[in-house]
């Protein structure tokens, strides 16, 4: 049951919830904000509605703005006009599934399905097929990631709650109001008739939406399509990476090198979410640490599945040996990335805790006698250059789904914790990939177990004993057993 409820709990964490972590926390392959200065870019969801979308374009041709229709493939099969319309007014027509329903319920073929579905009813009335894509709810799956060559997704950096009645349009106008700016993403709706919306609430959209036109037009702002807004917004930041005159690539590099931006109100906010998720790993699955006030590691008991690993005793870890499996205390390691302003600091601080920990390690194994048949301490990390000097052998992880999941968790950790994440996960990404990293028992009591009371115990434990041997042996280890 331990083992099903594991897999549950990696397969749904990896398909759904990582990959929207990801996307909200570091905008990895979505599109969700500009960087140009006087545009802005208005998206509206849900339709075609033969209500309000006719309203709405009329809206838009009248103060000259340009806008992007994520549009659902049922509707626009009910209402071709409006998305021929749509297209011959000069907007952008993007896909928003063919029904409204959120990706983490549905296959990723069935996604795929949808997607093409739409795509192809666009097609059909415009001439053209679209590469904008916007999942809905924003909420993504681990292959929608996969879709990339064919379609950008695109989220949002202003939402307004505009699917409701009672938000009223004096109240939606000051919300928007106060993120018109340039290079802002709105996420409005021109169709009520969704799960969850009220059908007149883009009426009020629509009053509020006028107000907000004029104020743009007063500031000299203007909204965009969101293809614009990315080629512009990718021309801008090629501007900014190319060396300013008088000062060399290397200056540069120096200097922005260790630089950690500090993390956004909202970011901290997933980080707290992320946090909470791993609390709740950590009760499904009795995780147990050494130090309860200062913890670095978190660990667990299991059977060990996977290929034979020589160890550096000479032993070998094969399948069905039973492992302590190591997890680093994640809300630690942000603390330490957080407060440290280079990778060195990173480093020494994390050296400092793992040698306070295995000592700690080696202590309680040594005064518990049911963990004396496990046979090597064991864990994955992207951190894999230094930990044999700890007294661990890192080899590489076997190819598969958990390989890749691990290097897509991982990365997305590193760029949590790390002063400069972002910057090494772009830069190298080749070079950061997961590792076993594996340390027998014996090794682990041997280097750190101070008093030396673990003795022939373990070795006993886990020697394989000829049947002429096995006699003595079970007697030496009850002996073990009863001074222990």
């Amino acid at each position: 049951m331990e083992t099903l409820l594991l897999w549950l709990f990696y397969i749904s964490s990896l398909y759904a919830f990582i990959p929207g972590l990801i996307t909200r926390l570091f905008g990895f392959r979505v599109f969700r904000h500009g960087s140009t200065k006087d545009e802005f870019a208005l998206t509206f969801d849900d339709g075609p509605d033969p209500v309000y979308t006719p309203k709405l374009l009329d809206l838009l041709k009248r103060y000259g703005a340009k806008a992007t229709f994520f549009v659902v493939g049922s509707n626009a099969e009910k209402n071709p006009h409006l998305i021929r319309r749509m297209h011959d007014e000069g907007h952008l027509v993007g896909i928003h599934n063919y029904v409204h329903k959120t990706n983490w319920l549905m296959f990723p073929d069935t996604v795929k399905k949808q997607i093409q579905k739409t795509n192809k009813i666009i097609y059909e009335v415009t001439g053209k097929t679209t590469h904008y894509y916007r999942p809905p709810w924003g909420i993504v799956n681990l292959f929608d990631f996969a879709k990339r060559n064919d379609t950008q997704i695109v989220l949002w950096s202003g939402i307004f709650n505009d699917w409701r009645v009672k938000v009223g349009a004096d109240r939606l106008t000051k919300r928007m109001l106060k993120k018109l700016r340039g290079g802002e993403v709105f996420l409005l709706h021109d169709c009520g008739a969704t799960l969850g919306a009220d059908n007149g609430a883009p009426g009020e959209m629509l009053i509020a939406l006028e107000r907000v036109l004029e104020e743009a037009q007063r500031r000299g702002l203007r909204s965009i399509r969101i293809d614009e807004m990315i080629q512009e917004t990718e021309r801008i930041r090629n501007d900014r990476k190319a060396p300013k005159s008088g000062t060399s690539k290397a200056s540069e590099e120096k200097g922005s090198k260790y630089q950690r931006t500090e993390l956004s109100w909202f970011k901290r906010f997933i980080v707290t979410l992320w946090l909470l998720w791993e609390k709740i790993f950590h009760l499904m699955f009795q995780l147990q640490t050494t130090n309860k006030e200062d913890p670095i590691f978190h660990f667990r008991f299991r059977p060990y599945h996977g290929k034979d690993v020589a160890m550096d005793n000479g032993d070998v870890l094969r399948s069905g040996d039973r492992i302590l499996e190591l997890h680093f205390d994640n809300k630690k390691l942000f603390t330490i990335g957080s407060r440290s302003r280079t990778p060195v600091q990173l480093a020494l601080q994390m050296i400092r805790g793992v040698e306070k920990t295995l000592p700690e390690l080696a202590s309680y194994i040594s005064s518990h006698p049911e963990t004396h048949d496990v046979k090597a301490v064991y864990g994955v990390s992207m951190i894999n250059r230094g930990p044999e000097q700890f007294g661990f052998t890192v080899t590489d992880l076997p190819k598969g789904w958990f390989a890749t999941s691990s290097k897509m968790y991982l990365k997305f950790l590193l760029r949590v914790i790390h002063p400069s994440g972002n910057t090494r996960v772009k830069k190298s990404s080749h070079e950061l990939v997961p590792k076993l990293i594996v340390m027998s028992m014996d090794t682990l009591m041997d280097k750190y177990l101070k008093d030396g009371s673990y003795g022939s115990h373990h070795r006993l434990y886990n020697k394989k004993v000829e049947p002429e041997e096995e006699d003595e042996t079970a007697l030496q280890a009850t002996m073990s057993q009863q001074l222990l």
